[in-house]
């Protein structure tokens, strides 16, 4: 039984996590390389849950009770007595390796540990551990307390009673799993971020602008939010990231990043987290960069 959880990355990602794990009863523990970070993280999950008080989805005490649930700090020691550590660290396939190699070394035998990978394979970031058989893909979806799904993936070493034992806690999250299997990006962002790219290429064409993109996208199609809103809401490293596996995991020239997103990147016009993406979130209104 999972009781005890350890969440590597006090980002937008970790902090959802740690909301809904501290929500459902389990005591979490949180790092992250800065203090700064941290002292952010629990600001936003305050805040966060502070508003599902505010709409009476979640009472007061409840609040209380879980905010008392989390503790944060920069080291790995929080994570001794943990039965399962989520990883949820930057898309990069070396700085998760490493934290596996760092990590494992302060667990109990018998802790599973989780990677929040949106797209890199599982068998292969298995391999940086000392528990191939207790490491699983577990990829929330952004933002964790508003989303209902978390893909399940198996790497080619996964126990089958790891599997189920993390498909249960998922279920106890309140969540609905959707099981992947081990290919670049697994199912949502292999769906969703080709799409996000295309809608890229579109605006780099002069097929349309950002405004009339999205526009057409939300009225057109009834997204809740246009493409390139969205890849401003997830980060435009990150696409560009999912992007890159899928190119250079499937060899398939219909995964090619647009070059535009690839300028974003390079210029630090990751979207909302730097305050300009295809959006400039500068003033009361996001404005259209282009």
């Amino acid at each position: 039984m999972i009781r005890k959880i350890g969440i590597i990355g006090a980002g937008q990602m970790g902090s959802g996590i740690a909301h809904v794990c501290a929500l459902a009863g389990l005591e979490v523990k949180l790092t992250d390389v800065s203090q700064e970070q941290i002292d952010r993280s629990m600001d936003v999950i305050e805040t966060n849950l502070g508003r599902q008080v505010g709409r009476d989805r979640i009472t007061a005490g409840q609040k209380k009770a879980a905010m008392k649930r989390i503790e944060a700090g920069t080291g790995y020691e929080l994570f001794r007595d943990c039965d399962l550590v989520i990883e949820s660290a930057t898309e990069d396939e070396e700085i998760k390796r490493d934290i596996f190699k760092n990590l494992c070394p302060v667990l109990k035998p018998e802790a599973i540990v989780a990677t929040n990978s949106s797209s890199i394979s599982i068998t292969r970031l298995a391999t940086a551990t000392d528990r191939p058989g207790k490491f699983v893909g577990m990829h929330f979806m952004n933002p964790v307390p508003m989303m209902e799904l978390v893909e399940l993936i198996r790497g080619l070493a996964t126990e089958e009673e790891t599997f189920a034992t993390v498909r249960k806690l998922v279920a106890e999250l309140g969540k609905t799993v959707a099981v992947a299997e081990d290919f670049p990006a697994f199912m949502v962002n292999r769906i969703l971020l080709p799409m996000i790219n295309e809608a890229i290429y579109t605006l780099y064409e002069g097929v349309g602008s950002v405004e009339s993109i999205d526009t057409a996208m939300r009225l057109g199609v009834h997204h809740p939010m246009g493409p390139l809103e969205l890849a401003d809401f997830i980060g435009l490293d990150t696409c560009l990231a999912v992007m890159q596996v899928l190119y250079e995991g499937l060899a398939d020239s219909k995964y090619r990043p647009c070059p535009l997103l690839v300028k974003y990147v390079e210029a630090g016009w990751l979207g909302r987290k730097a305050g300009r993406g295809f959006y400039d979130y500068s003033g009361d209104q996001p404005v259209p960069t282009r």
